[in-house]
């Protein structure tokens, strides 16, 4: 019986997991594509508009909701999760307070939590390896996240910086969220 309830617990984890996956996808062409049509022109030196500061705003506040939802999915409730809620809502916080400022400072602010949510991501896939399989899109993600990170919170000093590279990175993650989830098919069908 217990070899039948850890298959049906793998076997729900790895379809929750990846739903969520495309979820995520959806959520971040969209997030990109708005950001691309109403926002990828404003430079370092410019308060953020309006549609702007909510896109900013939203995009960590829904990093909190899908990790929540995976949390629940997956049935963990360990640190790292609730350091990633943390994180979340510290880097939605300092974006609310961000966009009232410059781009720069907005930049700043995702930057630095892009830096610690990639790192967080790469201990929970890292981890995540041994139970689920199939994490090496997660891992790589989150090491490409903490160099963009990096690169944002560099970047928010220039005075000709935009929004772009938000979008970049946001296209990036729903890549490899994809990949993952076609790898967890994958590794679901092969039982």
């Amino acid at each position: 019986m217990t070899q039948t309830t850890t298959t049906l617990d793998t076997t729900t984890t790895l379809s929750g997991l990846r739903s969520l996956h495309l979820i995520r996808v959806a959520f971040s062409l969209i997030w990109v594509a708005l950001v691309g049509t109403t926002s990828a022109s404003l430079v370092s030196t410019q308060k953020p508009t309006a549609i702007a500061a909510v896109l900013l705003v939203v995009y960590p506040l829904w990093d909190v909701a899908a990790t929540l939802l995976e949390r629940r999915l997956t049935g963990t409730t360990d640190q790292v999760g609730t350091a990633n809620v943390a994180l979340g809502l510290a880097a939605t916080a300092g974006m609310t307070a961000a966009v009232f400022s410059t781009v720069g400072t907005a930049l700043l602010v995702f930057g630095v939590w892009a830096l610690l949510s990639g790192a967080l991501q790469l201990a929970v896939a890292i981890r995540r390896r041994r139970t689920v399989g199939a994490q090496w899109p997660m891992i790589i993600s989150g090491g490409l996240s903490v160099l963009a990170g990096g690169s944002f919170a560099a970047m928010s000093t220039s005075p000709s910086s935009d929004l772009s590279g938000i979008a970049g990175y946001s296209a990036f993650g729903a890549f490899w969220f994809l990949i993952s989830a076609v790898t967890l098919t994958l590794r679901r069908r092969r039982g």
